[in-house]
């Protein structure tokens, strides 16, 4: 306990010295998530690689974008689309080498962007080096322990069942949370998801004396884990990575109810980081900003599997609610009430210490356009949604030319996501190439067609760079036009306040405020097949003068009340002038 009480110490002086100051390049960022599988492909194997990344800069900076996150790049084994990392310090053959993300650093920072990487903190792959050498009988190596290893298991580790994180068709019998491996060293390993990712020993937060596995968060294992977690940060910031974007960030301290110990061991972690690279960001794979931006993350998301924030209920079908009631579906049959709280309260607790980051897509869910919300103007008028927050937005590559969600895409490199209720996610459908070309596999690669990483669905052509390029009304044209109003706008960027102004109980339209000094604009969405309208408290102002629309909107100012009416499947930016 001594030892434990010493380590907190040095814990709570390093936060005394940690300022909750973020890199202020935060406050006009837009960023792009790449899954380099699937961006461009350089060689001609039908797979994405960095340097198809590098010649694709000038595009991704025309969209207005100003930083990049890539999905893994790490040696993998692909068990689970490269979050079963082999080795940190190397980058996957499959995209190129060490040298050509060093370049990519260097051309994206010639053009104005950052570049941030994903670490997977929580675990590695079974075969990396570090658990191979666990597994061995002497227990008293550099990596021995890095993993959670026993040879027993308690009867609560068994009726663990985590049915969401089995492997297909597993090679190992899994119990729980444990793997049988009957490895010199023990019997059993700790899993985090798939078999094939050995969970990292950062300890647990009540250890249970009776469970000699469970080794408390100041021991020597878990201490080195902590290090290995900075080491792999110091390569890559030294090579000209601009920051990490942490998978499960809550997850890394075991038996941890309220993240409570997690919460402290990040506070000294971050501290460090912030110390050592000032102008560096993290961002936390968290879903509780209110959490995570105290204990010095810059920015966290929104993530589907967090009901509270009611972003749940705004865009995603199946299995996180019925598509029909989703907000963003012509039915018009949403909600907006659970999202405005949480909003309207997460501002006013974290809106001075860092950022929310809502989310188009990403590689774990489905796409915007899916089902029936598969029109352009639909997808314009969720993506106004997106692009308008007073957040950090993150544009999931392919979603600025509404790239479809591909359900009868294969599974791919562990891409087949299990529910307990049987639901099965396939995540491949969002994985799909960048589509920019209407030729030959949409220009993302010149190898046989029967060899690309997954199919392409132009939708005959229109879902392409090439054909939104020449289209000023296109949805690539939308985006480029709202994301440069949010850079010359102070009222509009991801500064400028946001307050909800039409009625949150009656949720169509949607009408929202943004505000900076004596500029404002108004926010107005109908995703709804119906004619709507709002009416609310006057703005005070002389007249609405019509940024951009989708549809039909009008604006009509009033003494008392201001009202807006907009047709079916509308979307409209309105800024407000006094005189």
């Amino acid at each position: 306990m001594k030892h434990f009480l010493t380590f907190f110490a040095a814990v709570l002086l390093s936060v005394q010295a940690f300022s909750q100051d973020y890199p202020k390049w935060l406050d006009r960022s837009v960023f792009y998530q790449i899954y380099p599988s699937s961006y461009m492909d350089s060689d001609g194997n039908g797979i994405g690689d960095i340097k198809g990344i590098t010649s694709k800069l000038d595009y991704i900076k025309s969209i207005g974008v100003t930083a990049i996150w890539l999905n893994p790049v790490y040696e993998s084994g692909w068990m689970d689309g490269g979050y079963d990392v082999i080795d940190y310090y190397k980058v996957d053959p499959r995209f190129g080498t060490n040298s050509d993300m060093v370049e990519l650093f260097s051309e994206a920072h010639s053009r104005g962007i950052r570049v941030i990487m994903d670490l997977v903190a929580g675990h590695t792959s079974d075969r990396n080096a570090w658990f191979l050498q666990s597994m061995e009988a002497d227990p008293n190596q550099r990596y021995s322990d890095y993993y959670i290893w026993t040879d027993e298991i308690s009867e609560k580790d068994k009726e663990d069942i985590a049915e969401r994180y089995r492997q297909p068709n597993p090679k190992s019998s899994t119990i729980g949370k444990f793997v049988e491996k009957n490895a010199p060293r023990a019997k059993y390993y700790y899993k985090n998801y798939y078999e094939a990712q050995p969970a990292l020993n950062y300890g647990f937060a009540n250890p249970d004396p009776s469970h000699p596995w469970e080794q408390p968060v100041d021991a020597p294992g878990p201490r080195a884990v902590w290090q290995e977690l900075r080491n792999i940060m110091t390569f890559w910031f030294d090579k000209g990575a601009d920051g990490f974007r942490v998978d499960m960030a809550q997850s890394l301290v075991k038996n941890d109810e309220g993240f409570k110990v997690t919460s402290r061991m990040w506070k000294d972690f971050t501290s460090w980081m912030h110390a050592n690279y000032p102008d560096n960001v993290l961002l936390a794979e968290w879903s509780d900003p209110e959490v995570s931006l105290p204990v010095g993350f810059n920015v966290d998301f929104f993530l589907p599997w967090r009901s509270a924030t009611g972003y749940t209920k705004l865009i995603l079908p199946e299995p996180y609610g019925k598509h029909a009631t989703n907000y963003f579906n012509k039915a018009g049959l949403g909600e907006v009430r659970e999202f405005v709280d949480y909003y309207t309260r997460t501002l006013k607790t974290v809106g001075k210490i860092g950022y929310m980051a809502p989310q188009t897509s990403n590689h774990d869910v489905q796409r915007p356009n899916i089902l029936t919300r598969n029109t352009i103007d639909q997808l314009k008028v969720a993506i106004t949604f997106f692009l308008t927050l007073k957040s950090i937005p993150f544009i999931y590559y392919g979603d600025e030319i509404g790239m479809k969600y591909n359900p009868d895409a294969p599974e791919k490199e562990g891409s087949r996501e299990v529910f307990s209720s049987g639901f099965v996610n396939e995540r491949s459908g969002s994985r799909t190439p960048m589509q920019w070309t209407n030729g030959f596999n949409a220009g993302f690669s010149t190898c046989a067609p029967e060899n690309l990483f997954l199919p392409v669905d132009t939708d005959g052509g229109l879902l392409t760079v090439e054909t939104q390029e020449k289209d000023p009304d296109s949805m690539l044209n939308y985006v480029r036009k709202v994301l440069a109003l949010r850079q010359e706008s102070p009222a509009m960027s991801n500064t400028g306040d946001w307050e909800y102004v039409s009625d949150p109980d009656k949720p169509y339209p949607m009408v929202y405020k943004r505000f900076s000094g004596d500029e404002t604009y108004i926010v107005a969405l109908n995703p709804s097949g119906k004619k709507v309208s709002a009416t609310f408290g006057t703005l005070g102002c002389a007249r609405a003068v019509t940024f951009s629309t989708v549809g039909k909107a009008t604006y009509k100012v009033g003494k008392t009340t201001d009202r807006i009416d907009l047709g079916p499947v509308c979307a409209v930016i309105f800024k407000m002038e006094k005189n």
